[in-house]
């Protein structure tokens, strides 16, 4: 089973990479599109897998991949209660309008 859930974690990682390859560039995903995108079935079984995408997208976040948002702002794991987007990571350095020597 640990096999499973590792293959079906990372089935939902590229996924939802995908997506958002998909999108513009500051557009942003819900758990649900790369659950329904990993999902074989034409019911609402991809209901099923929205905590695995969630972790997944947390996963992401940890690599430096993907921002989790609520309200358009980045939030932490540990302070996140009810629906959230996931977008491409910012560059820091654009955020701060700091520019390349």
């Amino acid at each position: 089973m640990e096999e499973l859930d590792r293959r079906l974690g990372q089935r939902l990682e590229q996924a939802i990479m995908s997506l958002l390859e998909r999108r513009a560039d500051t557009a942003s995903i819900c758990p649900s599109d790369a659950a329904r995108e990993v999902y074989e079935g034409d019911d609402d079984g991809w209901r099923a897998l929205m905590d695995p995408a969630r972790r997944a997208a947390w996963r992401l976040v940890n690599a430096g991949e993907v921002e989790v948002t609520q309200g358009g702002r980045a939030v932490v794991e540990t302070e996140t209660r009810g629906p959230v987007r996931i977008r491409r990571a910012r560059r820091r350095s654009r955020e701060h309008g700091s520019r390349p020597e």
